[in-house]
């Protein structure tokens, strides 16, 4: 089964894992969402060929410590897995990917390969069905519809689910000007609804909202 090849908890817990590639950044992706990458190191353009030969993902998570180049970064523990859903060579050695969140994970543990790929093991999170907009949050949506029709197809890709709260929140933080630790903290929260009281919040002091 590959990649898909889940192991279960002990207990009968049920906890899905996966041991994929890690590639921190500084950026946060988030479930559903676009990102497009630039690779140019080496250990990732192997990395995304063997994603893209497979049909496996990868793992994006914020940067903790260090950078993006050079010897490997210390990651944020919760990430998201991302999915090649295009590509291009624009000159050799360089490669420009389009990626596609997919599920939340947690690092449970973590190695360093000897071309200095980051690999973990990983616990994938569990998210809640669709769980309906409430009344009293639809005022987001006049702003975030102004700005899915700004950014385009491309970087919020159909369908837009305008009545789920986790669809709303997610499109509402990625494109949010905050500090990526601030993003972070809202890709870690797992209750949609706590997500968008937050996101209001912010939005109404600054005066965005109508």
């Amino acid at each position: 089964m590959g990649w898909f090849d889940f192991t279960r908890a002990p207990g009968g817990t049920g906890v899905e894992m996966l041991d994929i590639p890690i590639f921190p950044l500084n950026t946060v992706l988030f479930p559903g969402g676009v990102q497009p990458l630039k690779i140019f190191e080496q250990r990732y353009l192997d990395m995304a060929a063997a994603c893209m030969k497979e049909s496996s993902p990868f793992g994006i998570c914020l940067i903790d410590k260090g950078n993006e180049v050079g010897e490997a970064a210390t990651p944020h523990v919760l990430g998201t897995l991302a999915s090649i859903a295009d590509w291009e060579m624009e000159q050799l050695g360089i490669l420009l990917i389009s990626t596609r969140g997919g599920r939340r994970f947690r690092i449970i543990e973590s190695r360093v390969d000897d071309d200095r790929l980051l690999r973990a093991k990983v616990e994938l999170l569990p998210e809640p069905g669709a769980v309906t907009l409430p009344p009293e949050r639809r005022r987001l949506l006049p702003l975030l519809r102004r700005v899915v029709a700004d950014i385009g197809p491309e970087r919020i890709p159909e369908p837009h689910d305008y009545d789920n709260a986790l669809w709303v929140g997610y499109r509402i933080t990625e494109v949010l000007p905050i500090q990526n630790l601030a993003k972070q903290k809202l890709l870690e929260l797992d209750d949609p609804l706590a997500r968008l009281e937050i996101l209001e919040k912010f939005l109404d002091q600054r005066q965005l909202l109508d």
